[in-house]
């Protein structure tokens, strides 16, 4: 076999997730195992929702949890560019010599033909994907419509009958009729790659040997697989892991409406990263000679991929909080410990954005306890009862709150000037002074009626933590229904669309 080289791959659209450290982990310690390369890709072609900053905390979160890569796009090596969006001409040379042999062609498709596609699709029980409405164009046509200025997509050719048949280091093979496939597309309108052209070319070119992923891209397969054979090229192992699953009966997928999924959280909460990473390692599957508790190092040493489960790991946060203490308890002298507060209570990046906040108020130094204590807990304690809206009901309050932790969810940057416009969006749609409405979500939030900036503190504390907070806020005044909570959702879809 060739040297190994594994790969992760995420995506700079949000907070680093717990997702993408349980998948970094197995592909980091697979390549120690066989003295392979690990190496750091981010795919960044969704031009509107990838920003520098979820890039930056990508690297910040994986390095956190001791999981260095060998090449990367900080770092370098003799495969880069590391980021998609600089391999851009790499990806339109590859569409050209698809459309060139046949194996793909110019879809000139409207937004509007295809949504009328679709609803008649679904009116009928038919197959919901592309019609190849525009496969038959001939390529002097295409190519003619193309340069006159119309507007097209590049989709490849999937067979129209027949069986994929594909092999995964879990679950063996496995089969998938292709009328069941649709012809995906390649090349968006704008010129940029879709993930499945740039992630394939990406593997090839960069000699990856195993694909390890989440299981979520077994239905992508097949068009990969075809990919690969058109270009000629011999695919890598493919090893699909199991998504994390929420503790709940019914086993349900790891969501942030349920659970904090940001790697970020776990860091602000004081979860210790060698903690996170064997908690990681033991629900999916691993134990070094018997015990829960190892080292990295260890799982190194006793890890095999082959022996995933595919139950699907469940993030288990109490078991996660019971591991964590074992470490603070069983590894940390008074020495270490003491390192481990002051880089976590009082590293110098966590205290130049509160002491701006909180010295306006100061008088004595004593006070800083009090005044940001709410920085550094977990869970704040509230009284419920001064949770309320000046001239509204409780029922509006919760309807407030629900339809702010939702919007909080789709905030693209967490900053304290996006935070403010989506609270005085809310404002003006239940007529409410923003003063007034702000009242409940200090005290949820920071557990006072008066504190630090309330924005800029929720910026500090994080998207997580935050909507954290306002669901143990509502949890308080009595939950909702489930009846209740799909008229929220019609009204949240009706002022901001599908929730997303």
């Amino acid at each position: 076999m060739s040297k190994v080289r594994v790969r992760v791959a995420p995506s700079p659209t949000g907070d680093p997730h717990v997702g993408t450290a349980y998948q970094a982990l197995f592909n980091y310690v697979f390549a120690r195992q066989h003295e392979g390369q690990f190496m750091l890709r981010i795919e960044d072609t969704d031009r509107a929702r990838s920003t520098p900053q979820s890039e930056q905390a990508i690297l910040s979160s994986l390095r956190w949890l001791g999981l260095q890569w060998d090449e990367g796009p900080d770092v370098g090596g003799p495969y880069g560019p590391y980021r998609q969006s600089e391999r851009t001409p790499i990806y339109l040379e590859h569409a050209r010599r698809l459309l060139e042999a046949g194996h793909a062609y110019r879809c000139f498709c409207t937004k509007e033909r295809l949504e009328r596609m679709r609803a008649e699709n679904r009116d009928k029980k038919l197959f919901p994907g592309y019609d190849r409405h525009c496969r038959s164009i001939s390529p002097d046509e295409s190519a003619r419509r193309a340069a006159s200025g119309e507007p097209f997509v590049l989709r490849m050719k999937i067979p129209v009958s027949g069986e994929c048949v594909m092999q995964d280091l879990l679950r063996g093979e496995i089969r998938k009729d292709w009328e069941s496939i649709d012809d995906q597309i390649l090349l968006k309108s704008d010129g940029f790659p879709t993930y499945h052209l740039a992630n394939v070319v990406d593997d090839h070119l960069m000699e990856i040997t195993h694909v390890i992923r989440g299981e979520e891209w077994i239905s992508s397969l097949p068009k990969h697989l075809q990919l690969y054979e058109y270009f000629g090229w011999e695919p890598p192992v493919f090893c699909h892991l199991p998504l994390l699953r929420n503790n709940d009966p019914a086993r349900s997928k790891l969501s942030k409406r349920k659970n904090p999924t940001s790697i970020n959280y776990y860091r602000r909460a004081g979860f210790l990263p060698e903690a996170l990473v064997n908690f990681l390692g033991l629900i999916g599957g691993s134990r070094a000679e018997g015990d829960e508790k190892f080292t990295l190092d260890e799982l190194i040493r006793t890890f095999r991929l082959e022996d995933v489960s595919l139950g699907g790991p469940v993030f288990d946060l109490q078991k996660l909080r019971w591991l964590n203490g074992r470490y603070v308890r069983e590894n940390y002298d008074t020495s270490r410990l003491r390192r481990a507060l002051e880089e976590w209570a009082l590293g110098p990046e966590m205290l130049e954005r509160v002491i701006p906040l909180a010295q306006p108020r100061l008088e004595t130094l004593s006070d800083w306890g009090y005044l940001t204590a709410f920085f550094f807990a977990d869970a704040v304690p509230f009284d419920p009862a001064k949770l309320e809206l000046k001239g509204k009901t409780r029922e509006d309050l919760v309807t407030v709150l629900q339809l702010a932790v939702w919007r909080l969810e789709q905030a693209r940057e967490f900053s304290a000037q996006g935070i403010e416009n989506i609270f005085n969006d809310l404002a003006r749609k239940f007529e409410l002074k923003l003063r007034d409405m702000t009242r409940p979500f200090y005290i949820a939030i920071t557990g006072s009626e008066a504190s630090t900036p309330l924005f800029q503190s929720m910026a500090i504390l994080g998207s997580d933590l935050v909507r954290m907070r306002l669901r143990r806020a509502l949890e308080a005044l009595g939950g909702i229904s489930s009846k209740k909570l799909k008229e929220m959702e019609k009204l949240f879809e009706s002022f901001y669309g599908p929730l997303a």
